[in-house]
């Protein structure tokens, strides 16, 4: 059974930092695409970042240079660091896994995904 596990969301002012993780089980990590989408109220989910098994990275336009995808195989955990939050970088954030690289790059709706961790950014 596949289980992705988020947390590290919250409340925090504009300009502040978060950085959430998510801790995989039931699949073999090191093989697998990681990446998290993010879904606001009233708008489409996107991705916001992926990471393929070699450690290639893609990242929304809008998140460009702010925020940082990476992995730690050894402990089946992919982290995104959020840096100078906005208050659109609002929304629920989800981990998802495929053994396929296409979702580095989001061409194709991930196999795998966690229940997700609310971020909220107040102005």
């Amino acid at each position: 059974q596949v289980q992705l596990v988020e947390s590290g969301g919250g409340l925090v002012q504009a300009g502040g930092s978060l950085r959430l993780s998510c801790a995989a089980s039931g699949i073999i990590f090191s093989y697998y695409a990681m990446g998290w989408y993010r879904q606001a109220p009233g708008k489409q989910r996107e991705l916001v970042a992926g990471i393929a098994s070699g450690g290639r990275t893609n990242y929304a336009d809008s998140v460009q240079g702010q925020f940082s995808i990476s992995r730690d195989n050894a402990k089946n955990t992919v982290y995104l660091q959020m840096n100078s939050l906005k208050p659109e970088d609002t929304a629920v954030y989800h981990c998802v896994a495929d053994p396929r690289e296409s979702l580095v790059d989001g061409t194709r709706t991930p196999k795998y995904w966690g229940q997700g961790t609310q971020v909220t950014v107040s102005s």
